[in-house]
């Protein structure tokens, strides 16, 4: 697909003025120098029609989750109803100053105490934190948990067992916790080699950090033989 500026031809235009209302009108009366490109190669010279077929060509090119599933490790993205995208999108939740009194932002607190109680009711958890800002943050925060948890129970641990087909941030977030990463290699349907797995999981293991499905796009069918395996020796599972 050609760039839209390798489908300029000179002297072609999108929109004109009208000349009557701004035909003595010039540009360095109205911006200063700096405003104004010296480059008359920046913008290409097309006709507005070349500009919609151009730009609608690209979209159909994107891929997104109105077109399909979208696997990406921690980050894997899903479908959220687009109701869901617009209640996350009003201006007074999001432009809300973080450091705003309380009494000002109740309806902003009631939206997201409101939502931990659905994703713990819906996941069956205690406690939800809606303190990670990514999928990766959310990460970093798990293995911190986790890190808390061990080192409350007197129990510490340093390894932290990662599937070779994980986010590059799976092992950078553990290696930001303090643990040294230990690969775990998949079977060959591209999921958790059980057998491995039970082999590496021991007494000094903190856990495993698993995304289903993985970053390929696979659901590991093992999950429950996985959950078996890593707390049977008193570990945790990110999961």
């Amino acid at each position: 697909m050609k760039l839209i500026f390798e489908k300029s031809i000179k002297g072609r235009d999108g929109y004109s003025l009208p000349q009557d209302l701004f035909g003595d009108i010039k540009i360095e009366e109205c911006l200063p120098e700096y405003a104004i490109s010296k480059d008359k190669k920046l913008l290409s010279e097309v006709s507005e029609v070349d500009v919609v077929r151009h730009f609608t060509k690209l979209s159909k090119l994107n891929y997104g989750l109105d077109d399909g599933f979208y696997p990406l490790g921690s980050c894997t993205m899903k479908y959220n109803p687009k109701i869901n995208e617009k209640l996350a999108s009003l201006g007074n939740f999001i432009y809300a100053h973080p450091l705003a009194p309380e009494e000002t932002v109740q309806g902003c607190l009631e939206i997201i105490y409101d939502l931990n109680k659905l994703l713990c009711e819906i996941t069956g958890m205690d406690e939800y934190t809606m303190a990670p800002a990514a999928g990766a943050h959310g990460e970093l925060t798990g293995i911190l948990i986790m890190r808390k948890y061990f080192i409350d129970h007197g129990d510490i641990r340093h390894k932290m067992l990662i599937p070779d087909s994980a986010h590059g941030t799976n092992p950078a977030s553990a290696a930001m916790g303090g643990f040294q990463v230990v690969e775990v290699k998949s079977n060959e349907k591209g999921t958790v080699y059980l057998i491995e797995l039970a082999e590496l999981m021991d007494e000094d293991t903190v856990g495993l950090m698993l995304t289903n499905p993985n970053t390929v796009g696979l659901y590991d069918e093992g999950i429950e033989e996985i959950e078996k395996i890593v707390h049977g020796k008193g570990g945790l599972l990110y999961y």
